[in-house]
């Protein structure tokens, strides 16, 4: 009798349990069902190379499309959302060569445009969202690549990467101008103050390698991201593999941190390295990876700030001087590669692109090490730059899973995989999601980064036609045209714009 009613009372629990379970589960399912994006629509904006950068006015539901093929900024009213109405064109040739960044807040449009010579100082030209009329223009380093606002509207930031030209005779010097919207004044920003520090951050990591290049003059601010108060900054500096964080209201770089390297032999971070395999394996090899990060974005958790990069990876390749090589032409190592004629055929590592400014330690003409560029991945940093988080082979296996043209038909795989690009961060119902865009594949993957220490995969976005997405664009429920989250795709190769919405 005793053991019926304790069996009786333990079913009953079991049966709350799993009711409560159950009512879990509905719970999580129907807020995971709260953030699902599906295709709404697709703006063909021009041919190929047509479209870079895109910015929204909420003001006047126009978008601010930066044309690098037709050397203007194109405009579209999308008010419908579903339907977007090209508008008047915005004009550049006046202030300079191209455009390269747009950026919106309140009723001022602002425009990154680079010199007619790239190694000449840029501008920051800002007009009037309302009449698209020029109101300033304000003198800033040289290629300016990203421009954008503070939240509080009264800065304008352009990270300024000063590339040298093909020939490596000019090489300006990396920089970030600070505009004052109040104040109509500009600071420049340089790296010339860390120069007695170059050694220390050479051998934390920071890679400054370019053809008779200073400190100053190697750096490359190529995208940027501003803290919530509008007080600080984090570009990240992509050829030399480290994020600067920039002190806004002083005006100077307040530190440097070099990423350091990912670890393609352990066993998450499987990568495709051959275009000449006509497969898609992806395995563990004797690599190490530069993150090399082109977009930025950050988030706040429990009170503290965390940085998010796309690994895109890049080289320095110009006539000049070029870091490049692949792993079938140079000299291994005998004794840390005994099987390196195997590993230099062309279907195992022989086609990988390498660094030649590292990897021979001992300094006897042979490599020791092997460095890839980009980390093939998202990572999340603390604002110390120490790694929190890798998404590892992630995008390749979710890449594969979905049938898409790996690395454009696994052409790719020898150089930086699927090179992710683009990126950005919005909070929906108390979820960080993050949306990141792969050049080379085509396709944006979305995570659950509420917790950055634990990121959920959550799902990918394709629309077909679409090709190597540059920038994103999100919008609030709020701040929508529609009324619903949008996710802005700006596709740099097919010339499109794609809107995404959340159901």
């Amino acid at each position: 009798m005793i053991r019926n009613l304790l069996c009786a009372t333990m079913l009953i629990a079991c049966l709350g349990c799993k009711k409560g379970h159950n009512k879990e589960v509905a719970e999580k399912t129907q807020q995971e069902e709260k953030v699902q994006f599906e295709w709404l629509s697709t703006i063909k904006v021009g041919d190929a190379n047509t479209t870079e950068i895109s910015a929204y006015s909420i003001k006047t539901k126009k978008l601010f499309i930066a044309n690098t093929l037709e050397k203007e900024i194109s405009v579209y009213d999308i008010s419908n959302p579903k339907k977007g109405r090209k508008l008047k064109s915005i004009h550049i040739d006046a202030y300079g060569g191209n455009v390269n960044s747009v950026a919106v807040h309140g009723w001022r449009l602002a425009a990154a445009i680079e010199a007619k010579h790239k190694q000449d100082s840029g501008k920051i030209v800002v007009f009037n969202v309302h009449s698209q009329k020029m109101i300033e223009a304000y003198t800033v380093g040289a290629l300016p690549d990203m421009v954008c606002f503070t939240p509080d509207g009264r800065y304008l930031l352009s990270a300024n990467e000063g590339e040298p030209n093909d020939t490596y005779t000019e090489d300006p010097e990396g920089s970030i101008s600070i505009v004052d919207l109040e104040k109509n004044t500009v600071a420049n920003v340089n790296f010339a103050q860390w120069e007695s520090r170059a050694e220390a951050l050479k051998n934390g990591g920071l890679r400054i390698f370019g053809k008779n290049a200073n400190l100053a003059q190697d750096i490359e601010p190529e995208y940027l991201t501003i803290s919530d108060d509008s007080k600080r900054a984090w570009v990240t500096l992509q050829e030399n593999n480290a994020i600067a964080e920039i002190d806004i209201l002083n005006k100077k770089v307040a530190n440097i941190f070099p990423l350091g390297t990912k670890d393609f032999s352990l066993l998450r971070n499987k990568l495709d390295v051959s275009d000449a395999d006509d497969s898609l394996q992806l395995r563990n090899w004797p690599v190490k990876g530069f993150y090399l990060p082109d977009a930025i974005d950050h988030i706040m958790y429990r009170g503290n700030e965390f940085i998010i990069t796309a690994n895109e990876g890049d080289a320095r390749a110009y006539k000049g001087f070029s870091e490049e090589n692949r792993v079938g032409l140079i000299t291994l190592d005998k004794k840390r590669f005994p099987n390196r004629k195997e590993l230099q055929k062309d279907y195992n590592l022989g086609r990988l692109k390498i660094s030649t400014t590292v990897g021979d330690i001992d300094n006897d003409g042979d490599f020791d090490e092997l460095y890839a560029f980009g980390g093939r991945s998202f990572s999340i940093w603390t604002t110390k730059g120490e790694l929190v988080y890798d998404s590892g082979d992630d995008f390749a296996k979710h890449t594969i899973a979905n049938k898409r043209s790996f690395n454009q038909g696994d052409t790719r795989s020898d150089d930086k995989g699927s090179e992710p690009e683009a990126l950005e961060v919005l909070d929906i119902q108390g979820k960080k999601v993050l949306f990141v865009g792969l050049e080379r594949t085509g396709g944006i993957l979305v995570y659950d980064i509420t917790n950055p220490k634990l990121p959920v995969f959550m799902h990918w976005l394709d629309h077909g036609g679409d090709i190597s997405p540059e920038g994103l664009v999100v919008l609030s429920a709020e701040e929508s045209p529609s009324g619903k989250e949008l996710l802005i795709v700006t596709n740099e190769i097919s010339g499109t714009v794609t809107l995404y919405q959340n159901q």
